[in-house]
């Protein structure tokens, strides 16, 4: 009899430390009963990403200024540049020689333009962007018969465009400040000269502002390389934005 009870005790003992919350054995059944609560943790559903797909469509309104490779740019906030603002060296780059390459790297997503535009020509650059529907497009490209003239887009709000919609607008030149206007030999990087593009020292006003347009050989200064059909009037770009997904 006394082995039989220490027998019953014994298993009540491994049945609480297993947690099997049942043991019995001999004439007096014993139940025990333990409650354990048991958290699972589930992950949670990740969503498939959206993407946000957009189209933009420069196109040459000039006479005699090819453009530069198109530098298309999806950024957060803020602008890549602003009137009266110190031109970064990205935009200076570009603003000189037509590189894109700065300008292209501060974004969250970007595009290049696969070559030079020429006078009324035109060419759409391709951009995709994951799970951000208010992204804000810069464009910019150089004139490239200029010394330091560029056009764009200023940090616009993609996210008034549904799918399917489209925006465009005319928009003037730049001047970025960084490179004195002289339009003599050797300082341009377009066809009217095939000088220098950009060089990293700053001889101009030091700001962004709109271009006061080109002073030509033509039209009196001497030092000039660049004639009267180089000269632009605003508008010179015309940019077309187009949702496509």
């Amino acid at each position: 009899m006394f082995t039989s009870i220490k027998t019953k005790k014994l298993q009540i003992s491994a049945a609480l430390l297993l947690a099997l919350g049942l043991s019995a054995c001999g004439e007096d059944e014993v139940e025990v009963i333990r409650e354990v609560e048991v958290i699972v943790e589930v992950p949670a559903e990740i969503p498939d990403p959206v993407d946000y797909s957009y189209e933009v469509t420069v196109t040459n309104l000039t006479n005699s200024q090819p453009l530069s490779p198109v530098a298309v740019v999806l950024h957060a906030s803020g602008k890549l540049w602003t009137i009266g603002g110190v031109p970064s060296v990205e935009l200076e780059k570009i603003a000189e020689g037509g590189d894109n390459s700065g300008l292209l790297n501060l974004g969250m997503a970007s595009a290049s333009g696969m070559g030079i535009i020429g006078p009324g020509g035109n060419e759409t650059v391709s951009v995709t962007i994951q799970d951000v529907m208010d992204a804000k497009l810069t464009v910019a490209t150089m004139l490239v018969n200029t010394n330091d003239a560029f056009s764009g887009l200023n940090a616009f709000d993609l996210s008034q465009l549904a799918v399917g919609e489209s925006w465009s607008e005319n928009v003037g030149v730049y001047d970025s400040g960084s490179e004195v206007n002289s339009e003599a030999v050797g300082t341009m990087p377009g066809p009217a000269d095939g000088g220098e593009g950009f060089n990293a020292m700053r001889n101009d006003t030091g700001y962004v502002s709109m271009h006061p347009g080109l002073v030509t050989n033509d039209d009196g200064l001497n030092a000039s390389v660049l004639t009267v059909e180089h000269k632009f009037d605003n508008p010179a770009v015309r940019i077309k934005v187009t949702r496509t997904e």
